[in-house]
């Protein structure tokens, strides 16, 4: 079987120039002596649909998992969590005795009647929720110890981004991504993440993140400030500039760094708080979606979708959050102009060892859906089969590194050394 090797990693390409199939490049050959290398048919294509996606006048890039998989782990930290570490994480916690009257873990499956796959920590949240709504007396105050236990050891476990983590592959991405010429719109990032990731590495690269948040502190959320932008202003004549590094950061389920005041119902950004403002893995977060300030963000996303010249850059996300595919594929059958790629590291039919898998192009019925039309001819349409680390290789350096960008970078080099 054939791949194309891209930095380290095995690429597929699927687009309407594919004749319905996986594109598969060789591994470079040395050139011939005075020639240049050229890239694999692979290579090129995959080059060719990210830079038509990030050449439109609007830019949205939809983040999940997967583009935190790549984080290593700060000395003394941990490291990003699967759905597998969170299971094991929470069931560790119950067999050590942390709830009172729970023998073990799987006391706790019995009495919801969890009879899902393992590790699947979003089918047993879901489950013990729906347990509440019938169990009664003693039951159901364990059901409750189990849900508060399970939600502290999630936030825990996906507050992993430290001070001066080194995030590059973020750092990168942010890099070609967020620095736009004026005469487009700001980049807009919408992430399912609760982490750090983004703020941190923007906070590295001196970029100016608009979250909906004020200035002020405690910095408090307003929807309204996502209508703000930055303009430097010249002292020595009236016109105003816009800075170059500023991007968009909206993030669907929450941030572990997001509070809500009790009393006034208003939400800040308080760093350490022991009450994180999330939607946690279940099936009820489409309900959830529609409180605020979580509405005020997917609205922002729907909207996004419906810009004219857009591009959607759908990224470590596996699609199976009804509440966010649906709004995509609605604006793929509405929005003509709408160009879509979705990138991640098991879209295509895989073999590793004596095990081997459909895809998730086949097995997920929207990926399934936007495949066959990209198959039939729909040129917005583009599937990349690679992890976040090793898309970057493909994302066009539209803008050259401004002086500041370059200082930031030496004063780096030279701390470390």
């Amino acid at each position: 079987m054939k791949h194309c090797r891209v930095g380290g990693d095995y690429v597929k390409v699927l687009s309407a120039n594919t004749g319905g199939n996986w594109l598969e490049g060789l591994a470079p050959q040395p050139p011939n002596p005075g020639e240049e290398p050229r890239p694999d048919a692979g290579t090129q294509e995959a080059r060719r649909i990210v830079s038509d996606l990030f050449r439109c006048n609007n830019l949205i890039v939809l983040s999940g998992l997967g583009t935190s998989m790549c984080v290593h782990p700060h000395p003394g930290g941990g490291a990003p969590p699967t759905m597998k570490d969170l299971w094991e994480r929470v069931a560790a916690r119950v067999n050590d005795a942390a709830i009172a009257g729970v023998a073990n873990f799987e006391q706790v499956l019995a009495n919801v009647g969890y009879a899902g796959e393992a590790n699947n920590i979003e089918a047993l949240l879901s489950r013990c929720r729906l347990a509440e709504s019938f169990l009664a007396g003693p039951q159901r105050t364990l059901v409750n110890s189990f849900i508060k236990l399970a939600e502290q050891e999630i936030a825990e476990a996906t507050n992993f981004v430290w001070p001066n983590h080194a995030l590059p592959v973020h750092t990168e991405f942010l890099r070609r991504a967020a620095r736009r010429t004026n005469r487009k719109s700001r980049t807009k990032i919408f992430t399912t993440n609760y982490d750090r990731c983004f703020e941190e590495a923007g906070r590295q690269g001196r970029y100016v993140i608009i979250d909906g948040f004020s200035h002020t502190s405690p910095p408090t959320f307003d929807a309204v400030h996502f209508t703000y932008d930055i303009v430097r202003r010249s002292r020595e004549s009236d016109t105003q500039d816009f800075i170059p590094n500023v991007f968009h950061l909206y993030k669907l389920h929450g941030s572990i760094d997001w509070t809500r005041d009790e009393a006034t119902g208003e939400i800040y950004k308080w760093h350490g708080t022991d009450k994180p403002l999330l939607i946690y893995p279940r099936n009820s977060k489409y309900e959830l979606a529609f409180e605020q300030p979580y509405l005020e963000i997917i609205s922002a996303f729907q909207a996004a979708l419906r810009e004219p010249n857009t591009g959607l850059l759908v990224v470590g996300f596996g699609f199976n959050d009804n509440h966010l595919a649906e709004p995509i594929m609605s604006a793929l059958r509405s929005n003509l102009s709408l160009k879509t790629l979705a990138v991640g590291p098991w879209l295509a039919p895989w073999v590793h060892c004596e095990q081997h898998g459909p895809g998730e192009a086949e097995t997920n019925r929207y990926l399934k859906r936007i495949k066959e039309l990209a198959n039939t001819g729909d040129a917005r349409l583009a599937l990349i089969n690679c992890g976040f680390e090793h898309f970057i290789s493909y994302v066009p350096d539209l803008a050259a590194e401004s002086d500041m960008e370059q200082h930031i970078e030496r004063l780096r080099r030279t701390e470390q050394i």
